[in-house]
């Protein structure tokens, strides 16, 4: 699989602290292999973010993230006997290729895209469930494609679409105007590969008139913006998240989370008022609790910014997402 790198199971076990009457993720997860339920693998890249005229910088977290998850504890709450820490993409020599111009960014994140979604339809072609780690939000788009290929191979010419529901400041349904961050899920919907989208959180200031225009008259786009959440009180937040479970309960649903809209995390485009780690940690759970869940996506975050920015603990934070989609899905009556 090209630019994908499996790890060697000796490399992981280096970034283990091991400690005596503990075991952790680290120590019993299937390391460099595809053999668990749940397979985990990086995309630390911001060739996408940069196509879409973003801050560098969500290339960082990758590694941060797999230290902090693989030295989590192992139990009978969250076996590491049920993971497998799979491997990440390496795009170092595509990048060098790239000049300073976002045409040559947005034919390089075509492809990634087509590298990413080679690996996510082998993982999910297996009866895995994928969970992706770093990168952009041009990501989704050769998940979500991955994912509907591996779950409806009998089709030929066209393949049935799965649904989606993102936590985002931004809608990313930007036109089709080459290939970047903030159009994945455009090329995935009007590909046929994405059926309804449901978005929570968005914020007004960051989503155009045409956005809002097109959000409110698409039957398969379903969205709450941060406002009425939060300054109007029109609607609670365990309301937003439970109408978006309900929009996309007829169907396979993947799980996207741009941490762009989780308050004063390190991201591509922080926010100073946005959601809180709490109410991220809420929405994996229970939208992983109680959907037919078959991704998680989380993206979009850094270790440090090409503007110089830095927080060492946006890696915990992921670490703490994923472990709560295992744990909502395996509690999971649907």
């Amino acid at each position: 699989m090209e630019y994908f790198r499996q790890y060697r199971p000796e490399e992981l076990r280096t970034l283990v602290n091991i400690r005596a009457h503990e075991t952790k993720l680290g120590e019993v997860a299937g390391l460099g292999d595809f053999s668990g339920k749940f397979v985990i693998i990086g995309i630390p890249e911001d060739i996408g973010v940069k196509a879409n005229s973003g801050i560098g910088g969500t290339d960082t977290l990758w590694p941060f993230f797999l230290k902090a998850f693989l030295n989590i504890q192992s139990t009978d709450l969250l076996s590491g006997e049920e993971l497998s820490v799979a491997g990440y993409f390496d795009f170092s020599a595509l990048r060098k290729n790239i000049s300073q111009n976002l045409s040559d960014y947005r034919k390089a994140v075509e492809e990634i895209d087509k590298a990413v979604e080679k690996v996510i339809l082998e993982i999910a072609g297996k009866g895995k469930i994928p969970v992706i780690i770093g990168g952009g939000h041009n990501n989704c788009y050769p998940i979500i494609k991955g994912v509907a290929k591996a779950l409806f191979p009998v089709q030929i010419s066209e393949y049935a679409a799965i649904n989606c529901i993102n936590l985002d400041a931004h809608s990313d349904f930007r036109v089709r105007e080459g290939r970047h961050s903030g159009n994945g899920f455009r090329y995935a919907y009007e590909e046929g590969f994405l059926k309804k989208y449901a978005i929570i959180g968005l914020h007004e200031n960051y989503n155009s008139q045409q956005i809002r225009e097109e959000l409110l008259t698409n039957p398969d786009i379903d969205f709450t913006y941060w406002e009425d959440i939060f300054l109007r009180e029109s609607i609670s937040f365990k309301e937003a998240v439970d109408k978006a479970i309900a929009f996309t309960s007829d169907n396979f649903t993947g799980i996207e989370l741009d941490l762009d809209c989780v308050e004063n995390v390190l991201s591509s485009a922080i926010t100073p008022v946005g959601l809180s780690a709490l109410q991220a940690r809420q929405f994996v759970y229970q939208v992983s609790q109680k959907t037919p869940a078959t991704y998680l996506h989380i993206c979009e975050g850094a270790i440090s910014l090409e503007n110089g920015l830095q927080n060492l603990s946006t890696g915990k934070l992921v670490s703490y997402l994923v472990s709560d989609f295992i744990k909502g899905l395996k509690h999971s009556p649907v």
